[in-house]
């Protein structure tokens, strides 16, 4: 993997971790850890033993948004300069959102502003009951606008009407309510919760999954006549591929795929790491 500066990578597979690593600023982005998220992505991307990523942050925050030091070099760009590095934050956050792997943002606390868009792009969101979230940009004068297409689709326009408008803060339990995360738990549960949801991808079949993701992004778009021929023939090909040959043979024959069976052995195997240190 290449050297990062703002972010850290942990490879174990079939697990990969991506931490946002500047916690003395809350795990605030700028340019370079933007470029170093793109650069990890494309990575991660291109390693067939990987089959889940988690998103997370160092210390106490998740992401405060948009680093203060980057806003006072930016204040002075000029329209092309910064409709350069806003492109740059939307095709991050678009590769995010379109990664065949499933992704698992580990939400461990304060979340502002643009810091949004990495948990609305990842599949699954767990937050830990301490965390705190807004979508403040309009209180300088600013607009969620780059991460606005996958935050609205997760809480829809009528709450986003209200939190875009006032920018104001949303609770941890607040957010579960209104569907900006999927699950809240007790800090010191948190990286049990993700643990656990890490099993249940593991032993589900990685090419089903990815497939899943793909309709998931397509079927919204289709009519009714498009989709009809086009999932028809989606799941005609998983049928005769050998992950859904494997699958419903396993289900026939009253035993575990071959994926979950390597999932067993990894998770034992990482108990096993817990325990020895």
């Amino acid at each position: 993997m290449a050297d990062y500066k703002t972010i850290l990578i942990d490879l174990e597979p079939p697990v990969a971790r991506i931490i946002l690593n500047r916690p003395e600023v809350h795990n605030a982005f700028n340019a370079a850890m933007i470029r170093e998220l793109i650069s990890a992505l494309e990575e991660i991307k291109n390693r067939t033993e990987i089959r889940v990523l988690v998103l997370t942050g160092q210390g106490k925050s998740f992401c405060a948004g948009a680093d203060l030091n980057w806003m006072r070099e930016i204040i002075n760009y000029s329209f092309e300069e910064n409709l350069r590095e806003s492109r740059e934050l939307a095709e991050l956050i678009y590769q995010l959102d379109q990664l065949s792997l499933p992704t698992i943002a580990r939400i461990n606390g304060a979340t502002i502003g643009g810091g949004n868009g990495f948990h609305a792009a990842c599949d699954i969101a767990i937050a830990s009951e301490e965390a705190l979230f807004s979508l403040s940009e309009v209180k300088i004068g600013l607009i969620p606008a780059v991460i606005s297409p996958y935050v609205i689709r997760r809480i829809g326009e009528s709450r986003a009407r209200q939190y875009f408008l006032t920018g104001e803060r949303i609770s941890a339990k607040r957010a579960e309510e209104i569907g900006l995360v999927h699950r809240v738990v007790p800090a010191s549960s948190l990286d049990e919760a993700v643990e656990e949801t890490i099993r249940m991808l593991l032993s589900s079949g990685p090419q089903a999954i990815r497939r899943s993701k793909e309709i998931i992004q397509k079927v919204p778009t289709m009519s009714l006549e498009e989709a009809k021929e086009y999932t028809a023939r989606i799941i005609a090909e998983l049928r005769i591929s050998p992950e859904g040959q494997e699958g419903m043979a396993a289900f026939l024959e009253k035993r575990k795929p071959i994926w979950a069976q390597e999932a067993e052995l990894f998770l034992e195997l990482m108990e096993k790491k817990k325990e020895k240190g």
